[in-house]
């Protein structure tokens, strides 16, 4: 595999991370007693949230926004950096908008 193949996976991986943890069900539970715990095989699990199209969007422009940010912050002490989180934001956003990267 190329390097830059391996760079795009890992940022794809990232950014369905985000969507994920995006869907996670907030925990407004603080931790009780141990003989007051659920007890049994998925006693414990909750649905995970199902995002909308647009909603998963969101997730991914905040993705590309927050790249953006980034690279504008490190942009004049480490370029090379700053370069490949544009590079990040340009291919997330071509995918949001349908084009082949």
């Amino acid at each position: 595999m190329k390097a830059r193949d391996l760079a795009r996976v890992r940022l794809l991986r990232t950014t369905l991370a985000a969507i994920d943890n995006a869907e996670a069900v907030p925990s407004d539970q603080a931790a009780g007693a141990i003989e007051q715990a659920s007890v049994g095989a998925g006693s414990t699990e909750a649905r995970r949230l199902e995002l909308t199209e647009n909603a998963m969007r969101q997730v991914v422009e905040g993705e590309i926004a927050e790249r953006r940010a980034a690279a504008d912050a490190v942009g004049d002490t480490r370029p090379e950096r700053a370069s490949e989180l544009r590079e990040q934001a340009d291919t997330l956003a071509d995918l949001l908008a349908g084009s082949p990267t």
